[in-house]
């Protein structure tokens, strides 16, 4: 047995919106609860309901924009910044804006749709 594991082929979830989800480390690649590490893409224009998840989320912006309703303010992250939202917080992520938007997260515990919480629209 290996003590580490090399991932070649990330889980693609299937998402509306053309946005790109595919999770390297989580519960729908490797069945890890612990944590979640997923590569995205979200297209000019995507948007998402409000959520009040049950785990921390770290996301690291790659190229483009990424907009972040948090707890009624809003604040905007571009290449190369990173935040971290506490378990609990009412979030919305979404990008208004006319350019792709390429990032990372890592969830901890592992991003699953019983911890998300999402409103509906």
């Amino acid at each position: 047995m290996n003590n580490y594991y090399i991932q070649k082929k990330p889980f693609s979830i299937p998402v509306p919106d053309d946005k790109i989800i595919r999770e390297h480390f989580g519960l729908a690649s490797i069945f890890c609860g612990d944590f979640s590490f997923a590569h995205m893409v979200a297209p000019s224009g995507w948007s998402e309901p409000a959520q009040v998840p049950e785990f921390d989320e770290i996301t690291f912006i790659i190229s483009g924009k990424k907009q972040f309703e948090i707890d009624g303010g809003i604040i905007m992250l571009e290449a190369g910044q990173s935040i971290c939202i506490k378990k609990g917080t009412r979030v919305r992520y979404s990008n208004p804006f006319h350019e792709k938007c390429e990032y990372v997260s890592v969830c901890i515990p592992a991003f699953s749709v019983d911890r998300v919480h999402r409103e509906s629209k």
